[in-house]
């Protein structure tokens, strides 16, 4: 696992960077974004998705941990971080995909594609090895797809 460790530090250096920059968007505009419906989701969503991130980052740089430990630790992040999503997407599907139907269905293929290749690395790293942490680069482009573009409409967006 020691060959991860190099993407695992950028991972978790560039996920804290731009969870940063989404706190200062969102305190920025914080009077705007609670009085739309489904901002806030939006907000949560980038959030969430760039704890994952920067938790699975930082679990692999943890030294000595035997690959199952890891494994199981990578599938209860990505559990965790799925079921955050799906209920956030869930609570804003009233409001939001009535609006805007298509860019919805992409917020909630951008949400799957965050969150499932980090459940797959874990069953993956549980059943295969540590070969099966290639999922992490898919999670991770997922991830910061996902914050990207929350952060793009809490900042830009908002103000149209």
């Amino acid at each position: 696992m020691d060959v991860w460790q190099p993407f695992a530090a950028a991972q978790v250096g560039a996920s804290a960077a731009l969870a940063g920059l989404v706190f200062v968007g969102v305190s920025i505009n914080l009077a705007r974004i609670v009085s739309v419906p489904g901002l806030a989701g939006r907000a949560a969503e980038a959030l969430a998705v760039l704890l994952a991130l920067l938790v699975v980052a930082s679990l692999l740089l943890v030294p000595g941990q035997t690959t199952a430990l890891l494994g199981a630790e990578l599938l209860a992040v990505g559990l965790l971080d799925w079921a955050a999503i799906v209920t956030i997407q869930l609570r804003a599907r009233q409001t939001w995909s009535a609006q805007h139907p298509g860019w919805f269905a992409v917020r909630i293929g951008l949400g799957q594609a965050a969150t499932l290749p980090f459940v797959a690395a874990g069953i993956g790293v549980l059943l295969v090895g540590e070969s099966a942490l290639g999922w992490l680069v898919v999670g991770t482009i997922g991830a910061f797809s996902v914050a990207f573009l929350n952060a793009w409409v809490l900042l830009i967006e908002i103000e149209r």
